[in-house]
């Protein structure tokens, strides 16, 4: 049900997201968004400068977490705050992003979809109280559905949320994330139409001759993608610059590349499309292909409000349009048509730029509608991610997540236990006592428990493992005897944990407390707390019960 939510909810946003930017574009003379073209050339300078200082000057007073945006953000958010998302940057993201996509910013909206997917369905978690590993899922629900509603790719979106976003296949987290992309898509394609982004006339690979000929072209797009990877990471690191400063300079830059080549500014879904049907001479696709490098690297680079994968689709599109155009010339009778190489770069680059090779084929089938283009765009996405981490390139949100000093995704132990909630592993045999003489207690140990903690309103919280107070010959009920050995028994410290928290969590907090034993938590209803801010104690969690679940 809540995946189901979830869908509703994402496909919901990006839909008035993707009707703001449509919005917007009609308030500037424009009847779609994609149409910069039929701008004059001063448009073409000054309308993206013009969005930038807008959007840095809007930004440039709010924190560091309300004015990172995109997957970057969202994964940023899972590796440092267990997937709480805030709602100011959410806003940020959609107010900056309808700026900035009809401004011109060189980017796409597939990224701020996915942001403002992610936070609606993380802020859905936090108003519920959910688990943190169950905010986690509801994260990866959230962003699967918000590429499955924008680009009607549901197979990719599910392919790039666990690919991507999480960095790992988890059948419990695999099924709603199923649920909540379909629920989207469905929802998108009611009001919008079941569209394919890309339609194009029936092509395929004409002979094997050109196997080499893909193998060679996958190289050539893997490099181009490690170098569009570094120049992000080259823009990324003027973060001590003023964000209004650095937001205006991207701008800048792409105003200037649209006075070469007017189709850098936008998305550029219309220049894939034109580049399919073979509209543009070779000279055209290379002006283009420079001005887009430049341009996106800048806007991607700096942090403005939109994403990556959209500039990965035009840049591979560009570059393959040039392949094909040149396997014309070295081998005419065996090549075939450029629409074929058009599609082939397209996936490779996406593959190439985030790393994420299966997202990348699926993306691009569901995106064509062309299941023929499977072999050889296989062929072509191996040789290019390969190419790319050849020469130690990194995918580009990772590499600008290294710039903020994350590590992601986290090692093998600590993303199983980041799936765990220590309330699936405490133990609830215990019993809980401020006075362990009176008769109360007494009565508590018929039948003994697992565990004995010591709430001391004056000190800190202790616990006895109640195995240490039994002997053999103890006749039933003899709970004097015991109660004797538990003044005299040795009482460990122990540390707090959140019934919500993950196992992670909770073996950081071992850590930081230096102890071998946490008392689980919640907070206590307001009508029931009395004044006291102490919470009520759940559960018993021991760093050997998290070593073993690690261990498995």
């Amino acid at each position: 049900m809540l995946a189901i939510i979830v869908g509703v909810l994402t496909a919901t946003v990006v839909l008035l997201f993707r009707g703001a930017i449509e919005a917007a574009a009609w308030l500037t003379g424009r009847p779609d968004a994609e149409t910069f073209e039929a701008l004059g050339i001063t448009w073409h300078l000054l309308l993206p400068i013009a969005g930038a200082v807008v959007v840095g000057l809007m930004l440039t007073r709010s924190p560091p977490d309300s004015r990172r945006f995109g997957v970057v953000h969202v994964m940023e958010r899972l590796a440092r705050h267990r997937g709480r998302l805030p709602w100011r940057g959410a806003v940020h993201q959609f107010v900056g992003g309808v700026i900035g996509l009809a401004t011109g910013f060189s980017g796409g909206r597939e990224g701020p979809a996915v942001h403002l997917g992610a936070a609606t369905s993380s802020l859905l978690g936090q108003v519920l109280r959910l688990p943190d590993n169950c905010v986690r899922t509801l994260v990866a629900c959230g962003s699967a559905a918000a590429i499955g509603a924008s680009f009607n790719t549901p197979m990719a979106g599910v392919i790039f949320a666990m690919e991507v976003v999480m960095m790992e296949y988890a059948i419990t987290s695999f099924v709603p994330i199923i649920i909540a992309t379909v629920t989207a898509t469905l929802l998108s394609r009611w009001f919008v139409g079941d569209v394919i982004e890309f339609p194009i006339p029936h092509t395929e690979m004409g002979s094997l001759v050109e196997v080499p000929y893909i193998m060679v072209a996958g190289v050539v797009v893997g490099l181009l993608a490690g170098t569009f990877t570094y120049l992000v990471s080259v823009f990324a690191k003027l973060g001590s610059m003023p964000f209004w400063a650095q937001a205006t300079l991207a701008g800048a830059i792409t105003g200037l590349a649209a006075l070469a080549a007017p189709e850098v500014l936008g998305v550029g879904y219309d220049t894939v499309n034109a580049a399919l049907l073979g509209n543009f001479a070779w000279t055209t696709l290379l002006a283009i292909l420079v001005a887009k490098f430049v341009a996106s690297a800048a806007c991607v680079g700096v942090g403005l409000p939109v994403g990556v994968i959209g500039p990965t689709l035009v840049l591979g599109a560009l570059l393959g349009g040039l392949i094909g155009i040149a396997g014309h010339v070295l081998i005419p009778e065996h090549a075939s048509t450029p629409a074929l190489y058009v599609m082939l770069g397209m996936a490779a680059m996406m593959a190439a730029v985030l790393q994420a090779p299966l997202a990348a084929l699926v993306a691009v089938l569901e995106l064509t509608a062309s299941p023929r283009v499977i072999l050889p765009a296989m062929l072509i996405i191996a040789i290019a991610t390969l190419t790319t981490s050849l020469f130690k390139r990194r995918s580009a949100l990772l590499t600008t997540l290294a710039t903020l000093g994350v590590r992601y995704p986290p090692h093998a132990a600590a993303q199983h236990l980041l799936r765990v909630g220590v309330a699936g592993l405490m133990d609830r045999e215990f019993v809980l006592t401020t006075e362990p003489t009176d008769n109360e207690f007494r009565d508590s140990l018929d039948p003994m428990p697992r565990w004995i903690v010591v709430d001391d309103p004056g000190d800190a919280r202790s616990v006895v493992d109640a195995r240490d107070l039994e002997h053999r010959d103890d006749p039933p009920g003899a709970t004097a005897d015991i109660v004797e050995r538990l003044r005299l028994a040795e009482r460990y410290q122990a540390g707090d944990i959140d019934v919500r928290a993950t196992l992670q969590e909770a073996l950081t907090e071992l850590n930081r407390f230096g102890v071998d034993t946490l008392c689980v938590t919640r907070s206590r209803s307001a009508w029931r707390s009395n004044g006291d801010s102490r919470r009520t104690v759940v559960g018993v969690l021991t760093r050997e019960d998290i070593e073993s679940q690690a261990w498995w």
